[in-house]
C-alpha cells in the first residue's frame, strides 16, 4: 500500500493530482521553485519542498533535487504530471533505483515512444497504420533533403523527441526546405535537447483524434473512447472534445483496438494516449504515443465518469484495471478549452503580470482545472495557461452553450487573455457542425476581427464613468465626476479623459440623482445606476437590469459586461506622456527570454514587418519584427543574450534621418 505521493510538477496538473490523491487518503508533497513559493499547488499539498530557482533546468527538471525532496519527506511514490520529467525514461529509472514507485509506464516504454522515429518503426512492425515518410537514424540535412525529394510535397518536418508542436514545420515546396530544417533543429534542440528530425508526408486538413488507453501489470489493456483535438494553432491544441463528432462507432472500435495493440506492443502500464491523424475518408494513421496523462484528460473523465488519476494510482499499486472494456460506457459530450494569458491581437504573445482578479464561473456541468488564483503573478518562467475550462452536456450543443457562458462569466482582470477568441471558436458555425479540421483556425480566423481588441462603445464608456465616480479610491485621487449618484443636486458636466489602447478619449459626464449621462462629441448615452456591491455595478439600461463586474488598480480600471471585457486608464489629471508609440523604431523584447539569432545589422535597410531578432521564451521561438521602414541605427543584442521584457534590442531610424546623420 502506497501512502505518500510526491507530485513532480506545478500549476493546474499538480493541483488536480493532489486533490484526487488526498481524496483517496494519500499524504501529498509538492515541490516548487523559488518563483512558485506562494503558488496554489504549494498551499494545496500537505508538505512542500523548494527544489531550486525559477529556471526549470534548475528546479522542475532537476531530478536529483526532486528525489531528495522525496527522501526528506518520506514519500513512497512520485506522480510526474505532464511535461517536465513526465516522459523522461532516466527519471523513471532513477525513481525505481531510489526505491520509489513511478506513477507512469516502464522506462523502456517511455524511451521507445519518446522517439518519433523508433516508435513509428515499432508501430509498423505491430501492424498499426502509419504515415509514409523517412525515419533515418540521426539523419543529416543532406539525407533529409534527398528523402524529401522521394516523399514529395507538402511534407512535415518533425522533431523525433518532440511534442506540443515544437520542432515541427510544414513545407509546401522544395525552396522552403533548407531554412525549415534549420529552424526545426534549433527549436527541437532548445525544447528537448535533441535535434534529430524525421519527415512525413503531409496529410492535408486531417482530423487529430487520440485514444485514451490504460494498461496494468496483469496483461489487461482498455481504451476509454476518443478525443478530437483538431482545433490547433501552430500544431498546439486549443480545443479538445469527447467524443469526436467525426468518429463513427465502427471507426472508434478500429482505432481503439489499434491503440490497445500499440500499448501492448511496448509493454505499457498506466495511462497513455495514442494519437492518430484521420483523413476525410476516415483512414487513420499513427502519429505518436504520449506516455503520460494528457492535458485534455478531463473530457474523457466527464464522458466516462472515471477518475483517471485514481486509475493511475491503482495501477501503480499493482492492482488490476478498475473496469473491463465492455464495462466502459460513454455518456454525453464534453468540450475543453485552454484559457491562456496571451494576446490574440499581437500574434498570441504570452502575457505576464499580476492576475488582479480571477473568479471562475460556476454552474451545472462546468469544471475548471487551474493552478492560479486572484493575486498571483503570471511570470515568464512557465507556460502561461490560467485554466482548463471544461463543459459537459447531454448533447454537444448543451456543452457548447455552457462553455460559452462559462468563458463570458469568468472574471479575469489584470492580464490579456484568449477568452473571447475561445468563445468565438465554440460559437462558430463550422465548429458547431462538427466539420472543423486542423486547418480550421488558419482558414476561419486568419483575418477575423474578433482577434482585434474590442473598443468600448458609449454604453461601456458610461459604465466606466459611473464606476470611476463611485469608486472611493477615485475620490481620494482628487477627482469627482459631478455630484454623487445618490444626490438630488443639479447635474454638472465634468470633462474626463480615459486612455484606451494608447489613445485618449475625451468625455463629458453629468449625473442627476442616479441617472448618468455621457457625451462623446455629439453622441450621448444615459443609464440608471442601481447599486454597487463587492466589485459589481448594477444598472438599468433602457428598462433592462444588467450587471457589470469591475476592479480598480490605481489609475487603471478593468471591467466586463455583456460577454466582453475592457481596461481603461483615468488620465484626466495627468500631463501628456512622451511615450514611444507604434512606429517608433525602438524595437523591444516582447517578453523575458533568450536571443536565438540576430538578423539585423547596423546600417541595414529594413521594411515594416521584417524579422530582426529571434527570441526564445517558454520553449517557443518568437520573431521580433520591425515596426517601421528605415535603417538600422544600432543593434543592442546578440545571440545567446538573456533579455528582459521591454528591453531595447534594435533601433531603426528613417531613411531621411539616416541620410542627415551621414551628411553631418
Amino acid at each position: 500500500m502506497l501512502t505518500k505521493l510526491l507530485i513532480a510538477n506545478r500549476g493546474e496538473i499538480a493541483v488536480r493530482v493532489i486533490r484526487t490523491a488526498k481524496a483517496l487518503g494519500y499524504r501529498t508533497v509538492a515541490v516548487y521553485s523559488e518563483a512558485d513559493a506562494n503558488a496554489l499547488h504549494v498551499h494545496e499539498a500537505d508538505e512542500a519542498v523548494c527544489i531550486g530557482p525559477a529556471q526549470v533546468t534548475a528546479s522542475y527538471l532537476n531530478a536529483e533535487a526532486i528525489l531528495e525532496a522525496a527522501r526528506k519527506t518520506g514519500a513512497d511514490c512520485i506522480h510526474p504530471g505532464y511535461g517536465f520529467l513526465s516522459e523522461n525514461s532516466n527519471f523513471a529509472n532513477a525513481c525505481k533505483t531510489a526505491g520509489l514507485v513511478f506513477v507512469g509506464p516502464p522506462s523502456d516504454a517511455i524511451e521507445l515512444m519518446g522517439s518519433k522515429r523508433r516508435s513509428k518503426l515499432a508501430m509498423q512492425d505491430a501492424g498499426v497504420p502509419v504515415v509514409p515518410g523517412y525515419e533515418g537514424n540521426n539523419a543529416t540535412d543532406e539525407e533529409l533533403i534527398a528523402a524529401a525529394a522521394d516523399i514529395g510535397y507538402p511534407l512535415m518536418i518533425k522533431a523525433s523527441a518532440g511534442g506540443g508542436g515544437r520542432g515541427m514545420r510544414l513545407v509546401n515546396a522544395e525552396p522552403e526546405l533548407v531554412d525549415n530544417i534549420k529552424r526545426a533543429r534549433s527549436e527541437a534542440k532548445q525544447a528537448f535537447g535533441d535535434d534529430e528530425l524525421i519527415l512525413e508526408k503531409a496529410v492535408l486538413e486531417p482530423r487529430h483524434v487520440e485514444i485514451q488507453v490504460f494498461a496494468d501489470s496483469h496483461g489487461n489493456a482498455v481504451y476509454l473512447g476518443e478525443r478530437d483535438c483538431s482545433i490547433q494553432r501552430r500544431h498546439q491544441k486549443v480545443v479538445e472534445e469527447a467524443p469526436s463528432p467525426f468518429v463513427t462507432p465502427d471507426l472508434r472500435s478500429a482505432m481503439g483496438e489499434a491503440a490497445v495493440t500499440a500499448a501492448l506492443a511496448c509493454g505499457y502500464e498506466g495511462a497513455g494516449t495514442v494519437e492518430f491523424l484521420v483523413d476525410k475518408d476516415r483512414n487513420f494513421y499513427f502519429l505518436e504515443m504520449n506516455t503520460r496523462l494528457q492535458v485534455e484528460h478531463p473530457v474523457t473523465e466527464l464522458i466516462t465518469g472515471q477518475d483517471l488519476v485514481a486509475w493511475q494510482l491503482a495501477v501503480a499499486e499493482g492492482r488490476p484495471l478498475p473496469l473491463a472494456q465492455h464495462e466502459i460506457e460513454l455518456s454525453g459530450h464534453a468540450i475543453e478549452v485552454r484559457l491562456y494569458a496571451e494576446d490574440p491581437a499581437n500574434g498570441f504573445t504570452p502575457q505576464t503580470g499580476p492576475l488582479l482578479q480571477f473568479k471562475p464561473a460556476e454552474g451545472e456541468g462546468l469544471r475548471f482545472d487551474t493552478g492560479v488564483r486572484s493575486g498571483d503573478t503570471i511570470t515568464p518562467h512557465y507556460d502561461p495557461m490560467l485554466a482548463k475550462v471544461i463543459a459537459w452536456g447531454q448533447t454537444r450543443d448543451d456543452a457548447r452553450r455552457r462553455l460559452i457562458r462559462a468563458l463570458e462569466d469568468t472574471v479575469i482582470f489584470g492580464v490579456t487573455t484568449n477568452r473571447h477568441f475561445l468563445s468565438r471558436i465554440i460559437a462558430d458555425d463550422t465548429f458547431g457542425a462538427g466539420e472543423a479540421t486542423t486547418a480550421f483556425l488558419q482558414q476561419a480566423f486568419r483575418d477575423d476581427p474578433s482577434l482585434q481588441p474590442q473598443q468600448p462603445s458609449l454604453r461601456e464608456l458610461a459604465l466606466a464613468a459611473g464606476i470611476l465616480d463611485h469608486d472611493q479610491s477615485g475620490r481620494k485621487s482628487g477627482r469627482n465626476l459631478g455630484q454623487s449618484a445618490w444626490s438630488n443636486a443639479p447635474a454638472t458636466r465634468t470633462p474626463i479623459t480615459l486612455e484606451l489602447d494608447g489613445k485618449n478619449q475625451e468625455l463629458l459626464v453629468s449625473q442627476a440623482g442616479n441617472r448618468l449621462n455621457i457625451a462623446v462629441g455629439d453622441n450621448q448615452y444615459e443609464l440608471v445606476i442601481e447599486a454597487f456591491e463587492n466589485g459589481s455595478l448594477c444598472t438599468i439600461d433602457n428598462g433592462v437590469r444588467q450587471r457589470c463586474q469591475y476592479h480598480r488598480d490605481g489609475d487603471s480600471l478593468y471591467f466586463q459586461a455583456f460577454g466582453q471585457s475592457w481596461s481603461v486608464r483615468d488620465v484626466t489629471h495627468q500631463p501628456p506622456a512622451g511615450s514611444q508609440g507604434a512606429g517608433s523604431g525602438r524595437i523591444q523584447a516582447s517578453m523575458d527570454g533568450a536571443i536565438i539569432e540576430v538578423l539585423a545589422t547596423s546600417g541595414q535597410r529594413v521594411s515594416q514587418g521584417d524579422t530582426l531578432v529571434i527570441l526564445e521564451a517558454m520553449k517557443m521561438e518568437h520573431p521580433v519584427k520591425a515596426d517601421r521602414d528605415g535603417v538600422v541605427s544600432q543593434v543592442l543584442a546578440g545571440a545567446g543574450d538573456q533579455v528582459k521584457r521591454n528591453q531595447l534590442l534594435v533601433e531603426i531610424t528613417t531613411e531621411e534621418s539616416a541620410q542627415q546623420e551621414a551628411e553631418s
